[in-house]
């Protein structure tokens, strides 16, 4: 059997999550315990031109509803970007999550050929489902994700590759 659009998208999309959500968590309970204040890792960067980590969990989430969306010819969900704490980018990802359990297999599997036009950074980009899914959405969320671990990790959260790629 061949693997389906919605195999290569949802359930890992959801997996993606779930693992963000419990590095968060990890995240506060570390700022509680080294009495920093959370919004110092909410607002912290790898570097100065890069977008905080409140920014990263955001774009993770617009990412991935948007990609699942289009996939399924649904309308895209709009989320404000006003997170500013742990509870709040946790209440985002559970959003996310939740939209994802709207969409059905039957409305993304058969998608490798529909046409996805959106506009990103001013640029008009043009993608068939499949190249969409797996040359633009899934690269961009784990950019994303990636990014988020690396910026907690750089301010000294004991996380590790299994934190990313979780529980098996």
């Amino acid at each position: 059997m061949s693997l389906s659009m919605y195999q290569a998208s949802i359930p890992c999309f959801l997996r993606g999550l779930n693992n963000l959500s419990a590095i968060l968590t990890k995240a506060e309970s570390y700022a509680a315990a080294k009495k920093i204040d959370p919004s110092v890792l909410v607002g912290a960067r790898l570097a100065p031109d890069m977008f905080p980590l409140s920014r990263q969990v955001q774009i993770t989430t617009d990412i991935i509803k948007g990609g699942a969306a289009r996939l399924a010819g649904a309308e895209v969900p709009s989320f404000p970007d006003t997170e500013t704490t742990f509870a709040d980018l946790q209440a985002r990802i559970k959003k996310c999550a939740d939209f994802l359990g709207t969409i059905k297999a039957a409305q993304i599997d058969g998608t490798e050929d529909k046409a996805i036009a959106l506009k990103v950074g001013g640029r008009d980009l043009s993608f068939n489902g499949r190249n969409y899914l797996l040359q633009f959405v899934v690269p961009n969320v784990y950019f994303h994700i990636t990014t988020t671990y690396a910026i907690l990790r750089h301010n000294g959260l004991d996380i590790g590759k299994m934190d990313f790629l979780g529980g098996f």
